[in-house]
């Protein structure tokens, strides 16, 4: 008897070592996986967003044209960088005409602030220190700089932080867009991949349920969300722009996130108006003409979501919150997006998945009360 225990034990300690040693190989390629992968996640994650988002544009395309998928998803994919890089080059060059501009403007002593109007007091906040410091700079430009150099240096190091983060964010896109193309090219075999593998997880009912499911929310999201939003900014920053109101690419941004967050962009608006008539600059029919256009664009959204997110998403607006906030405080402007998109299909196949399991649970339920009757 002591023998077989023994043996048994021997058998049981050789299949353990023996699992765990297997367990640690897949852990360790996994890991060795993930460490090569992860630098290409967000670039990949965005690609996925916008190849779901453009698919009914190439079949549109493939239809009406007669093209072949890698023609039409070539085109896509050349109009996206195109409409993508040529404006931000453009305002790339600009802004650095501006800046080398201004800077040797100052080193020649050419440099020459305007004095602040007295409409400027009346900011909130910042009014009074704001004038006063403007004022200074108006009056000795060289001794305001040399007087507030240490400031001036971070205030230049956050900025261009920040705009080298954009300009990676923009690159990243780029690449995305370029990606996305080649996922176009290769939708059908992709899908059916994918198809596959949410049926290995579930089953041959409702994996193909799921991953319909996920495609559909994501493409919702994509452009329900997501597309009105990025349209929303767009037309709002051009009539800022136009108006005259200074930061106007600030206000776009802050537009932006405040639409993809479901907040009220008309809240944005009404600052940039009260700017408008703060400045004194513009007679009274351009300020009423601007400020009519400004809460206009920034009511774009609300007439766009109706007509796209009334075809069934239910996806609760607090999801799409929660995803963009997080996916912004995680990887920045494009997280926003990525963050928002995943997260709501998430949302939906876990919800899924759940009333799946609740009926399968109810139907045993009822077959075991139906045997407990007939017996």
């Amino acid at each position: 008897m002591e023998n077989d225990n023994e043996k048994l034990k021997q058998i049981l300690t050789k299949a353990f070592t023996a699992s765990l040693i297997h367990f640690s190989v897949i852990a360790f390629i996994v890991l060795v996986c993930f460490w090569a992968f992860m630098p290409f996640l967000p670039i990949l994650m965005w690609a996925l967003v916008l190849a779901i988002a453009l698919y009914p544009v190439r079949q549109f395309l493939g239809a009406k044209l007669g093209w072949s998928a890698a023609r039409a998803s070539t085109l896509i994919a050349i109009v996206g960088v195109l409409l993508l890089g040529v404006p931000t080059a453009m305002v790339g060059n600009s802004f650095a005409s501006k800046i080398f501009g201004t800077y040797e403007s100052y080193e020649a002593g050419e440099l020459v602030v305007p004095k602040p109007t007295e409409s400027v007091k009346e900011w909130p906040l910042i009014g009074e220190k704001m004038h006063d410091a403007w004022d200074e700079a108006a009056a000795d430009l060289p001794r305001f700089v040399e007087k507030r150099q240490p400031q001036l240096k971070n205030l230049s190091s956050w900025f261009l932080e920040r705009a080298s983060g954009a300009a990676r964010s923009v690159f990243i896109l780029i690449g995305a867009i370029i990606i996305a193309g080649i996922m176009l090219a290769w939708a059908e075999p992709g899908s059916h991949s994918m198809r596959r593998i949410f049926i290995s997880f579930s089953d041959n009912v409702r994996g193909p349920e799921l991953h319909t499911l996920t495609t559909a929310t994501i493409r919702q999201v994509a452009v329900g969300i997501i597309g009105i939003a990025f349209l929303t900014a767009i037309i709002f920053g051009a009539t800022v722009a136009l108006s005259g109101v200074p930061a106007a690419a600030l206000f776009t941004l802050i537009a932006l996130i405040f639409a993809i967050m479901q907040l009220p962009v008309t809240i944005v608006a009404l600052v940039v108006v009260a700017i408008l008539w703060s400045s004194g600059d513009s007679s009274t029919l351009h300020n009423s003409i601007f400020t009519v256009l400004i809460i206009a664009a920034s009511l774009v959204d609300n007439f766009l979501k109706p007509m796209i997110l009334g075809r069934g998403l239910e996806v609760p607006m607090p999801v799409v919150l929660i995803g963009a906030i997080g996916g912004m405080m995680s990887g920045g402007i494009l997280g926003m997006f990525i963050g928002a998109a995943f997260l709501s299909a998430g949302y939906q196949v876990f919800m899924k998945w759940v009333e799946s399991e609740s009926e399968g649970a109810e139907i045993t339920n009822d077959k075991k009360e139906i045997t407990e009757d007939e017996g």
